[in-house]
């Protein structure tokens, strides 16, 4: 079930490169004054040019800090990889990079996922680094590093933090906020005590690791091994697990022989690979960040991935991971020991690309050769799927002309298709003010709007869209309710909540100029989200509409406001698209 004996490559004939030839030969094997200066600074950290002379430098790229819980294991898992690239015949170098630690980093940790994807970018390209490990695992890490590995091409493998372990509180299961908010919600509405909700705050993060529901970190980890950039199997291992800690060494060989290879992700990265990371997605029932994820992903290796792409594979892959939010009843700990990442894809061959390369030089087809179920309750069988189909959807109409999109699979069935009374509120400060009073004019029928929350508005795009249910609501029974915004959320909530409405309400996208008792009208079946609100009115809003100053005038926030690109469009800067090459640093 672990990555066990999958890290070794392709046992093919390949011309190997001449240690003259690796990019760090031009730090270190000049005879020159520049050299000099490498070399005798590389001996004040205590190493001989034997450790370093003629051998890959493999830079670690390690996302660890005290303040992200998901990376709490980095410290020794970073040794775990040095040791691999040791015993390969590298030359290890961690680099430290910065930490994007989800639940404490603010506003959001997506305003600084492009930070992360430039850092590691420069990193590799500043230093002489001939390969990379990329650590990460902790929502926007995944995508981060990668998007700037994918820019700087050098040979790279990604090592997955893995989930945290099982959740409990007394004889009850809980899964990373799936059940913040589903006990938030019985605490507002007087059906638990703060007793019992303290309880819950102490049981509900067990380990190191991510989110171990199906979330953003679970969903990023498994699509980035679909992709062919980890190791087979590697997403799946829980943090803690030693074929954890073994993995992370499988890691730094391969990434050794990658470099004698000239592997690089460029090579590996195609637009069936993404349709491969697609059909992960929606068999998953995974996080709705995907979708952004994905586009800027492609991006970076130059593959244009329309957002209408999602919808096509929605309609024909099933739902087989009955991992909550999408599914009612296990977690990641369970989706290991039922066969993991390898044993779903293997349910779902006819609809992959099996012959896309994969980091340990093999195919993905070949990777999943004797995969199986061992628990076809949470992982289902094609005869027997959580949901046939659909379980993501992108939605488009009037009040999202260039698309948004819900987790259907974690909706109320009855809501996907609905139309009510906007109830709007301006921004999150207005939301949290007025959610709860008695006098919001709110019934169990009306549609929750929320604006202001997208990539600039709010600002970076907040996990803001599961709007709460009002508190008078709750108190009558009410669990769910349609929600729309521009604002992400967690990959661990659920509700049927329309994310992602794009363009953005700050921008002046139709969202801007919904007005309190306007109709919405929700049809997931029909791919469509309109407010019933004629042409000529809406032109009337639109010109007496105003556009808000820009929140940033310095920092990086001035660059973020300037060149952050919306949510449909993957949320990249538009100068870090594609593949233009950058010029290597001259070494004088």
């Amino acid at each position: 079930m672990g990555a066990r004996g999958q890290g070794i490559g392709r046992e093919v004939r390949m011309k190997k490169k001449k240690p003259e030839e690796l990019r760090s030969y031009r730090w270190y094997g000049a005879h020159d004054l520049r050299a000099f200066g490498h070399r005798s600074r590389t001996a004040q950290m205590g190493y001989d040019r034997t450790d370093y002379a003629g051998k890959p430098v493999i830079a670690i790229i390690n996302t660890w800090s005290d303040i992200n819980s998901c990376h709490t294991h980095f410290k020794q898992r970073v040794e775990e990889v040095k040791r691999g690239v040791w015993q390969a015949g590298g030359f290890p170098v961690e680099m430290p990079a910065m930490s994007l630690a989800e639940v404490m980093q603010k506003p959001t940790t997506m305003m600084y996922r492009n930070f992360l994807a430039m850092e590691t970018e420069e990193l590799l390209r500043s230093y002489p680094a001939d390969g990379a490990v990329l650590m990460g695992g902790c929502d926007k890490t995944t995508p981060a590093i990668v998007m700037g590995a994918i820019s700087m091409n050098l040979p790279a493998i990604y090592m997955p933090a893995g989930p945290m372990l099982t959740g409990h509180w007394r004889d009850q299961t809980l899964g990373s906020g799936s059940d913040t908010w589903k006990y938030w919600a019985e605490l507002r509405a007087g059906n638990i005590t703060e007793r019992d909700w303290n309880e819950i705050e102490d049981g509900i993060a067990r380990s190191p690791g991510t989110c171990m529901t199906m979330g953003t970190a679970a969903t990023m980890m498994s699509i980035t091994e679909a992709l062919g950039l980890a190791l087979p199997g590697a997403s799946s291992i829980p943090a803690p697990d030693s074929n954890h800690a073994k993995m992370a060494t499988l890691c730094g060989k391969r990434a050794v022989e990658m470099v004698w290879e000239d592997l690089k992700p460029r090579d590996i990265l195609t637009a069936k690979s993404f349709d491969n990371a697609i059909v992960t997605l929606m068999a998953m029932g995974g996080s709705t960040n995907a979708l952004i994820h994905l586009i800027a992903m492609a991006g970076r290796a130059g593959i244009k991935l329309p957002i209408e792409r999602y919808n096509e594979f929605s309609a024909k892959t099933p739902l087989l991971a009955n991992v909550r939010p999408s599914g009612d009843k296990y977690l990641m700990e369970d989706f290991y020991y039922a066969g993991g990442l390898r044993a779903l894809l293997a349910e779902l061959k006819d609809l992959l690309n099996l012959d896309c390369r994969t980091v340990n030089g093999k195919t993905l087809g070949e990777n999943l050769a004797g995969a199986r179920i061992y628990n076809d309750d949470v992982i289902r069988p094609r005869s027997r799927p959580l949901k046939a189909a659909g379980g993501l959807v992108v939605v488009k109409g009037n009040l999202a002309p260039n698309g948004a999109v819900i987790k259907a699979a974690a909706a109320t069935p009855s809501l996907l298709r609905h139309t009510g009374k906007a109830v709007v509120f301006e921004d999150y400060n207005d939301m949290a003010a007025r959610i709860d009073r008695d006098d919001l004019e709110v019934d169990a029928d009306s549609v929750l709007v929320l604006r202001n929350a997208g990539p600039l508005g709010g600002p970076g795009m907040p996990e803001w869209g599961m709007l709460p249910v009002p508190k008078k609501l709750l108190k009558q029974g009410v669990r769910d309710m349609v929600r729309i915004s521009d604002a992400r959320m967690s990959g661990t909530s659920y509700g049927t909540c329309v994310l992602h409405v794009s363009p953005e309400s700050f921008v002046g996208g139709p969202l801007a100029l919904v007005k309190n008792g306007d109709l919405i009208e929700l049809d997931v079946e029909r791919r469509e989200l309109n407010l019933k609100v004629d042409a000529a009115e809406l032109a009337r809003r639109k010109a007496a509409w105003r556009a808000p100053e820009r929140k940033f005038a310095r920092g990086y926030g001035a660059i973020f406001s300037r060149h952050i690109k919306q949510a449909d469009e993957g949320c990249d800067f538009d100068f870090l698209e594609g593949t233009a090459a950058t010029p290597e640093p001259e070494i004088h």
